[in-house]
């Protein structure tokens, strides 16, 4: 038995890809463009589910007036880059419900829950990637034998890059980008 052909939407034009992703016919869901990639999203475990549910839940709680909490959603962060953070928050004047992305102009805080497929794109690329589209802040979420752990990162303006903020285990409290405070082990009650 032959092995199956991959569709032809996987393979790049001469120019390359670009973020212009809603235009390429039957692309798989949460499909990310990366340094003029495709990248295809593997099964989601129940650890990123649920903290993604837990985080995105409490940051609704959190946000003040004139903001949005969105998962899932893709960010237009140049030609050759949309990437989908798992959550971000972005103004509620951008946001409009026939959206496929958002600007990274427009994106206050981009989270990600790390898979173990995703290890070295959340840990590097993306946060580099965010830090030079000016997202100001970003969370990293990590299963630490099946336990939560945030670091929380904000944007150096000088260099341009993320400085560790904080790392947090049981409890998320900070007070930027504004008052926030998650209880991590609500994890298990999810």
């Amino acid at each position: 038995m032959a092995p199956p052909s991959l569709p032809d939407q996987v393979f790049p034009p001469p120019e390359g890809f670009r973020a212009d992703l809603d235009h390429i016919p039957d692309l798989p869901a949460h499909t990310e463009l990366i340094d003029g990639g495709l990248v295809f999203a593997s099964p989601r475990r129940d650890f990123h589910t649920s903290m993604l549910f837990l985080v995105h839940t409490e940051l609704r709680r959190s946000v003040p007036e004139g903001y949005r909490v969105r998962r899932e959603m893709s960010v237009k962060l140049g030609p050759e880059q949309r990437p989908e953070p798992d959550l971000i928050i972005v103004p509620q004047a951008v946001v409009r419900l026939d959206a496929t992305y958002y600007d990274g102009n427009d994106v206050l805080l981009a989270a990600e829950v790390v898979s173990p497929d995703s290890e070295e794109r959340d840990r590097k690329r993306k946060p580099s990637l965010y830090a030079e589209a000016g997202i100001r802040h970003y969370w990293r979420v990590e299963n630490e034998s099946g336990r939560p752990v945030v670091y929380v990162y904000e944007l150096d303006p000088a260099t341009r890059g993320y400085a560790l903020t904080g790392i947090y285990h049981d409890r998320l409290k900070v007070s930027v980008p504004f008052e926030i405070d998650i209880d991590l082990t609500g994890i298990d009650e999810v």
